[in-house]
């Protein structure tokens, strides 16, 4: 089932499968049920005219981002190249202890076809191609959907302590198009692709896949979840595998262009200021 958020001229809606849902219904009365429960609910609840609309980012307001580093080996090697203390991402990557962070308000959310930004204090930046899994209260994944984790990495690789600024700022996160509902063990291994254009050309392009992860779904949802409550949900972003060579920068108009499964999201990089 996909769960996909609506404009309408009554405000946000939500819809599965392409029909709306009843107006009371929001992810955050969704999420704070069980799994089962929720799927029971969707199952049975009336359905309403066809969905249309402006696709809107798959969050509510109630919901954070939060998300996961270092992996994959393709995401250590790259936080290494561009770090000044370059050895911890490697303890990062081989500790038990996974590295989380937190990524955005959900009210923050780009949606697909919203720009996303680059810091103007920053001159080195790129796009991060990430799957996102959706944790309800119970602490249960009962989905994902795909994300871009934008991020600065000189601002990151000059000092570890700075990654809040390198990663989080207005147009840094962006999810989409809607969220696949099922349970961690049918999530199995998902490709992820990354394709950037600049006027006109394909000056990226790569993919890799979920397989690649060194931690399993389940152990982050563990960690973010362990000592941490969300009572309306929480997203994780799971980390990155697919990273532009050092010589890339993320340049004004470039399209960035995401697919995570069968789930797509696309938005172009914005001028310094530009919020929507």
């Amino acid at each position: 089932m996909l769960l996909t958020r609506h404009q309408t001229n009554s405000g946000a809606r939500w819809a599965a499968d392409s029909f709306f849902l009843p107006p009371s219904v929001t992810l955050s009365t969704l999420l704070e049920l069980r799994r089962e429960v929720m799927m029971q609910l969707l199952a049975t609840l009336p359905r309403d005219e066809s969905a249309d609309g402006e696709l809107l980012a798959p969050i509510d307001a109630m919901q954070e981002v939060w998300a996961a580093g270092v992996t994959y080996v393709r995401s250590r090697d790259a936080r290494r190249a561009e770090s000044q203390v370059a050895d911890v991402y490697d303890r990062v990557y081989a500790a038990a202890r996974p590295e989380l962070f937190f990524k955005a308000a959900g009210w923050r959310v780009v949606r697909t076809g919203m720009p996303i930004r680059i810091r103007a204090d920053s001159r080195w930046n790129v796009p991060e191609p990430e799957m996102v899994i959706v944790i309800n209260r119970h602490r249960e994944i009962v989905g994902y959907c795909a994300g871009n984790d934008v991020s600065s990495r000189d601002i990151e690789g000059e000092n570890p302590l700075y990654l809040p600024q390198a990663k989080v700022y207005n147009g840094s996160c962006a999810l989409g198009h809607g969220i696949v509902l099922c349970d961690a063990s049918e999530i199995g291994n998902v490709p992820i692709r990354l394709s950037i254009e600049r006027s006109g050309a394909t000056i990226f392009a790569g993919e890799a896949t979920t397989a690649m992860m060194k931690r399993t779904l389940s152990e982050l949802a563990e960690y973010l979840t362990r000592e941490l409550d969300f009572p309306h949900g929480v997203f994780l972003m799971t980390g990155t595998c697919v990273v532009p060579g050092d010589h890339f920068t993320s340049q004004v108009d470039d399209v960035v262009r995401i697919q995570v499964g069968e789930l797509a999201i696309e938005n172009r990089v914005a001028r310094t200021g530009q919020h929507g």
